[in-house]
């Protein structure tokens, strides 16, 4: 017997026992509920679409759907074109490997990767920006700090979403894009303004860079790409990276993002973050009596912590002279992205899910979010 035929019996037989396992994981749930969720809503989320979901150690639900209709196969070969791209590859069907662009999900990608730098001493959340960045300073900013940064609550007034990846594309590096943000004039008091933007994670990731000597996209595959195994997982590399909106990655990938946060902060008996990091990530910042300038409506009136969503957790008191505000770990956290697709944990019922979709519609999105994760909580405590 061949080496060669040895070892693709070997591979196969791996194959088969994954299968099984899968099954095995399968049959404990009845999910025909949140399959239902996901054929009703398909039309609305863009037509295609995966949904992964971990609990116990293993994948406990996996399922692609795919149906475009008419229009929105019109509209993707449109987009296609006048971005010089194949439109039969552009319009593929989503499975668990296809590579997307994730928008916010980003966020918390980037949020741990900050992290990282607080559990190794190098960076204190309540380090102020201008110890790292100059330009913040002469440009009276470098008060701010990095968890206003993560939350943001930095104060500084940021254009509309598309108005800020413009300006990015004309830029060389990291330090041109410091200098630009720098000159945008102030819009309130840091600590107590949130306005849901790409300004806090950029800074946030130029102080990463400064401290290390590392380029951003080194930096991700280094401390969390690798570490959790996301082989199809960047941030685009492009000249500046964007870590708020840039990332692409798969619903596989992600997953095991989110089985470290769930597993707080070990993913395959590698410690990625310290327990600890993944608790203050997992705080609503924003106070009270902070002034609201812009959320997104699919947050509906979620609170926020370090790159992610508080879900259902209630605003916290003022912070005092200045410092971050203490309050409760949240029972489950997310960070949603533009294009719609929706990551979770759920650290009371012990769970992670991931739905990755393509579309930028965000009419509904909240309802449509809560409505899945109370299927899916309603199917992993009634087994």
């Amino acid at each position: 017997m061949s080496y060669k035929f040895r070892s693709n019996c070997r591979k196969f037989s791996l194959f088969v026992v994954g299968l099984l396992l899968l099954q095995a994981g399968y049959s404990q749930y009845n999910f025909n509920k949140v399959d239902d969720w996901l054929n009703d809503n398909l039309k609305e989320i863009g037509g295609r679409a995966v949904l992964v979901i971990y609990k116990d150690g293993k994948l406990v639900y996996s399922k692609a759907a795919n149906d475009l209709s008419g229009r929105q196969k019109r509209i993707g070969k449109f987009i296609a074109k006048r971005q010089g791209k194949d439109a039969d590859e552009m319009m593929q069907d989503f499975t668990v490997t296809t590579r997307e662009r994730i928008a916010s999900c980003s966020k918390w990608l980037s949020a741990a990767m900050v992290m990282t730098f607080v559990d190794e001493g190098k960076l204190s959340v309540e380090d102020t920006i201008g110890k790292f960045l100059p330009v913040m300073t002469a440009n009276g900013k470098g008060n701010i700090k990095i968890w206003q940064c993560l939350s943001h609550l930095t104060g500084i007034k940021a254009g509309t979403l598309k108005e800020s990846l413009n300006e990015m594309k004309d830029l060389n590096s990291m330090d041109e894009a410091m200098a630009s943000i720098a000159k945008q004039p102030m819009e309130g008091e840091p600590g107590k303004t949130f306005h849901y933007s790409n300004v806090g994670l950029q800074i946030a990731g130029a102080v990463m860079e400064k401290i290390s000597g590392k380029s951003f996209e080194t930096l991700f595959a280094e401390r969390i790409a690798q570490p959790c195994n996301m082989k199809n997982s960047d941030f685009g590399k492009g000249k500046v990276a964007l870590p708020a909106g840039g990332g692409w990655s798969t619903a596989e990938d992600y997953l095991n993002f989110l089985q470290m946060i769930l597993h707080e902060g070990v993913f395959n008996g590698k410690r990625i973050l310290s327990k600890q990091s993944i608790i203050e990530m997992q705080k609503n910042r924003v106070a009270k009596d902070a002034v609201i300038v812009s959320s997104p409506a699919e947050a509906g009136n979620w609170g926020y912590g370090f790159g992610e969503w508080m879900m259902g957790s209630s605003l916290v008191t003022s912070p005092k002279e200045g410092k971050m505000p203490d309050s409760q770990r949240s029972d489950a956290v997310t960070s949603p992205g533009l294009f719609g697709s929706f990551p979770w944990v759920d650290n009371k019922k012990q769970y992670a899910g991931f739905l990755m979709t393509f579309n930028i519609k965000s009419k509904g999105r909240n309802e449509r979010y809560t409505e899945l994760k109370r299927l899916v909580d309603e199917v992993l405590t009634t087994q």
